[in-house]
């Protein structure tokens, strides 16, 4: 059974940083891909970062510049640096993994920004 534990959210003040980390039960090579996504109350999930087996990553504009994605493989462990935190990147973050044919999900963290 594949597990993906996230931790690491909080209430932060915009402006702040944030970390976020993904314990994945296996290897970050056995998935194609890695990936954090948000979802906002009433809103659809969203990607945020990505990152494949090669180590490729891939950031959506609102949060390019801002959002690192990374891993320590030794660890099986994904990680979203957060950086100059708005209001609106208020939301549950999820950590997703893809090994064909399946999508994993961890349980999500919630991340607040105050203004």
């Amino acid at each position: 059974q594949v597990q993906l534990v996230e931790s690491g959210g909080g209430l932060v003040q915009a402006g702040g940083s944030l970390r976020l980390s993904c314990a994945a039960s296996e290897s970050r090579f056995s998935f194609t891909r890695m990936a954090w996504y948000r979802q906002a109350p009433g809103k659809q999930r969203d990607l945020v970062a990505r990152i494949i087996s090669d180590g490729t990553t891939y950031y959506p504009d609102s949060v390019k510049g801002r959002f690192t994605i990374s891993s320590d493989n030794a660890k099986n462990t994904v990680y979203l640096q957060m950086n100059s935190l708005k209001p609106e990147d208020t939301a549950v973050y999820y950590c997703y993994g893809f090994r064909f044919p399946n999508d994993y999900w961890g349980q999500g963290t919630q991340v607040t920004v105050s203004s």
